[in-house]
């Protein structure tokens, strides 16, 4: 396969899923990750991509990926996160639960436990949990999206802010690698994202390494004001400093 294929199959590959490791692409293409590293180099300065460390994106920053494909994305990452933050949760917790595909699987790996009660502006997460007899499964009001099952609006904030709860755990679209802002494409998601944090004794923040870097328009607020972070690899050295600097727990989540 020529350069230029192999640069257009790059693009094509990444577009699809939002972002692509330079080991995935290296091992897809039988090639030596250095040569990978080129590609991806020669197409950022064409602004076809965004270099990052150890992979590439597109994304533009007005609208997410769609609620399907960033389902498969990262599958295996968010299960391994969801798997770490439900060992976290005690039996008899309160907790919220906010929109996003790695929160779906927090909600699945809920279901060994006893006697939760869930807060959630996510009716897929409502659905998953909602089999079990001893959990107490609160939905919020407001209007729900249709492409993901998120309830957002006034009357959710509203709603989030009447409760206090033991733990909120919260998903995002995009760090900001700089200065830890947390990000996401949609203003009335953020406010949403904001009652629970403000309403939570615990924050925990859920977010694959792809998360890092990648661009949206609308700051839900700072990385500091987490607890603990749960991310599946090592975030970019400026995080790991203010994470420390706020004494944020970084909880890395393998096999």
């Amino acid at each position: 396969m020529g350069q230029q294929t192999r640069q257009d199959r790059i693009i094509q590959l990444v577009s699809e899923s939002g972002y692509a490791s330079i080991e995935e692409l290296a091992a897809l293409f039988k090639v030596t990750p250095q040569t990978i590293r080129r590609d991806i180099n020669a197409l950022a300065d064409e602004n076809k991509l965004r270099r990052h460390h150890g992979g590439a994106s597109i994304d533009s920053s007005t609208t997410n990926v769609d609620y399907n494909t960033r389902q498969a994305l990262q599958l295996d990452a968010k299960k391994q996160i969801a798997k770490r933050i439900a060992q976290e949760i005690p039996n008899g917790a309160s907790l919220f639960i906010n929109i996003g595909t790695t929160t779906e699987e927090v909600a699945r790996a809920l279901l060994q436990h006893e006697g939760l009660k869930i807060i959630t502006n996510n009716i897929n997460v409502a659905s998953i949990l909602r089999v079990k007899e001893d959990f107490n499964v609160i939905v919020a009001g407001g209007s729900v999206r249709s492409r993901d099952g998120g309830i957002i609006g006034e009357a959710t904030v509203d709603f989030i802010n009447q409760f206090r709860v033991d733990y909120g755990i919260i998903g995002i679209s995009a760090i900001d690698q700089t200065d830890g802002s947390l990000l996401d494409y949609d203003y009335q998601e953020v406010r949403v994202a904001q009652g629970i944090i403000a309403n939570s004794r615990h924050v925990f923040l859920a977010a694959d390494h792809a998360k890092f870097g990648r661009n949206a328009m609308v700051r839900l607020g700072n990385i500091t004001q987490v607890d603990r972070l749960f991310t599946d690899d090592v975030p970019p050295k400026t995080i790991q400093a203010l994470l420390k600097e706020h004494s944020v727990k970084l909880e890395l989540c393998h096999h």
